[in-house]
């Protein structure tokens, strides 16, 4: 059995925590290295499976990225997490279908590709604060909180971006950065454990990159059981899912749920990485 662990240029030997799933897989005689999506150079068809894990580029490389995974699909590799839920879960719209599946989200407004952008049709008049973002992003990409007030501005900042992009715009929530955010995760849909991430002071982005502070955290059966119904919105078996939200009197508000190339935060939870490899076992046996 040959596994590609994906990652991209960046990385090619994969982040340090994702670089011990090879000896760990190597266990039950599953031979897998790391692989960097865009190279040109490799044979996918010599691979079993393609399993995504550091693919921190695809959203700069949204035109390539696309239609690599359509080669993928035509050549009948299988992955983890599957092509279409890949396809479906980098465009961030997938929160309006989730909505509408009973799933409590951040408030948002989808706004499509357009280039007559006016952030004043769209914003509700009770917003003070909102989020913008392409839909198709991660990790904070052209990401930016602004007072509504200065819509206007905003407004032309994103003018040739809305014409190439279709947009989200949240509301922003003040508990991101008291509370913070909450990931909850997953492996072959059975919870694992979770990470609270907050923000430095005067900040509003969690990642690490930014100053993020993480640590373990034991929410109630209750979180764990909301979390596990956005999960299970999904017909396909998933190897792994993130589920990133606020919780705000007991509720769960969710921010996105990942299932391309999240951060598991294998360090902070003993025996997580075992868990997710006997996933995989699981998965491709």
């Amino acid at each position: 059995m040959n596994i590609a662990i994906l990652t991209c240029q960046k990385l090619p030997d994969l982040n340090p925590e994702d670089q011990k799933i090879i000896p760990a897989l190597a266990k039950h005689n599953i031979n897998a290295k790391a692989v960097i999506w865009s190279d040109k150079t490799i044979n996918w068809a010599d691979f079993d499976y393609l399993i995504f894990r550091n693919t921190w580029d695809y959203f700069e490389k949204e035109t390539e990225f696309n239609i690599w995974l359509h080669q993928i699909e035509k050549l009948g590799i299988k992955t983890l997490n599957p092509i279409e839920i890949i396809k479906q879960n980098i465009h961030k719209f997938y929160l309006r279908e989730m909505q509408k599946q009973g799933i409590t989200i951040l408030p948002t407004v989808f706004i499509d590709k357009t280039d007559t952008l006016n952030l004043a049709e769209h914003l509700p008049s009770h917003w003070k604060k909102a989020v913008i973002k392409p839909a198709f992003s991660a990790g904070s990409y052209l990401t930016e909180v602004f007072e509504t007030s200065d819509s206007e501005e905003i407004n032309q900042k994103y003018a040739t971006i809305a014409a190439e992009k279709d947009l989200l715009l949240q509301e922003f929530m003040p508990e991101i950065q008291t509370l913070g955010e909450t990931s909850f995760i997953f492996f072959n849909k059975k919870f694992s454990h979770a990470v609270n991430k907050k923000p430095v002071n005067g900040d509003f982005r969690v990642q690490s990159l930014f100053g993020g502070i993480y640590n373990l955290v034991h929410p109630s059966s209750e979180l764990i059981e909301k979390a596990q119904k956005v999960v299970d919105t999904f017909q396909e078996n998933l190897l792994y899912a993130r589920v990133d939200g606020i919780l705000i009197d007991n509720e769960l508000y969710l921010m996105e749920i990942e299932c391309i190339e999240p951060d598991l935060y294998f360090n902070l939870s003993e025996g997580s990485l075992e868990r997710f490899v006997t996933a995989i076992v699981e998965l491709i046996q």
